[in-house]
């Protein structure tokens, strides 16, 4: 049975390709073609400028050099994704919004404090840790996101509800980036 095991340079990876995809995020729910985004602005799960911290930190305590995201990796062309239906499909960019944010702070909390035991000695990256109670959060975005689908028909409701199994696949890219052999 293989086991997963993450590296430290893969996990410095996965936080670089994380923040393209939460800098695209960010910057996706300020576009005023779109006020139906706006709602999802400052909601205090934001997590690129952490993700800067995390990767600067981990590079000077590791002494590794800046990670590159490349324009065929999993963080670019997930990023490159998002832009897309972000302008064509509203509900499937909302899709990925959801499954994105909310794995990152189930889940992907968990992963954190494991990595952080195996490969950080203890230190808790600041990608996981939020201003405020995190679950309250997520309710005031879940809020958001049901008054949101409120307004869509039965089959927008039904086709952002088909693009779940994408947003895991394109998640999971960039999640495959912790196992990533050492350079």
């Amino acid at each position: 049975m293989l086991q997963w095991a993450p590296t430290l340079n893969g996990y410095l990876q996965f936080l670089a390709e994380s923040k393209v995809v939460y800098e695209t995020f960010e910057d996706v729910l300020k576009d005023e073609k779109h006020p139906e985004y706006a709602r999802f602005q400052n909601t205090g799960l934001e997590r690129s400028k952490a993700l800067a911290e995390d990767i600067a930190w981990y590079t000077q305590h590791f002494d590794l050099p800046q990670p590159v995201t490349k324009p065929d990796g999993p963080g670019m062309q997930y990023a490159k994704h998002l832009r897309d239906i972000a302008a064509n499909d509203p509900q499937d960019f909302i899709c990925h919004f959801y499954n994105y944010y909310f794995a990152h702070t189930a889940g992907g909390r968990m992963i954190g404090n494991k990595l952080a035991s195996s490969l950080l000695g203890g230190k808790e990256l600041k990608f996981y840790q939020y201003s405020g109670d995190v679950n309250q959060l997520l309710d005031n975005v879940r809020s958001n996101l049901n008054d949101l689908a409120e307004t869509w028909t039965r089959a927008q409701k039904d086709h952002c509800l088909k693009e779940t199994a994408d947003a895991f696949k394109w998640s999971g890219a960039v999640m495959a980036c912790m196992t990533e052999e050492e350079e």
